[in-house]
Formats: C-alpha cells, sequence, structure tokens
C-alpha cells in the first residue's frame, strides 16, 4: 500500500471520531443528564474504547471507495486453482 492509502483512512478515522463524539455528547449531556466536564469525560472514555474499531473501520470504508469485490473473479481464482 502506499502512503496516501494511510492518509485518506486518516481522514475519514477523524469523521468517524467525530461522529462518535458527537453522538457520545448528545447521549450523554440529553439522556443522562451530565455536565460539561462529565461529558467530555464520556467522550474521552468512549473514544479509547473504540479507538481499534474506528481505525479498522476507517480503512475499510476508504479501501472500498476505490477497490471493488468481485465475488465471481474470487470463485474461478478458487476453482482454476
Amino acid at each position: 500500500m502506499e502512503p496516501s492509502f494511510y492518509y485518506g483512512a486518516m481522514y475519514v478515522n477523524y469523521g468517524l471520531t467525530v461522529a462518535v463524539s458527537v453522538l457520545t455528547f448528545i447521549i450523554s449531556f440529553l439522556v443522562f443528564n451530565l455536565d460539561l466536564l462529565q461529558s467530555f469525560i464520556a467522550i474521552v472514555i468512549v473514544l479509547i474504547l473504540t479507538v481499534l474499531h474506528t481505525i479498522r473501520l476507517s480503512r475499510i470504508i476508504w479501501i472500498n471507495l476505490f477497490v471493488k469485490y468481485r465475488k465471481n473473479e474470487v470463485e474461478e481464482q478458487k476453482t482454476s486453482s
């Protein structure tokens, strides 16, 4: 893989992280009635717990924008070998 692949995945990861942060803030602030500091602590905890998943998901999203999976070609390669 070329380095630009990881740069692109980094931008996707940033978007996912912002989405998770906003969702965590909305849930903690509106549902659980936490103040801003407690909501910030909840955001940090959630981001630490989901960091591995967001990194993996961002790479999957980025590669799927450019490379299409063709099931028929994969099955043909398996049968021909």
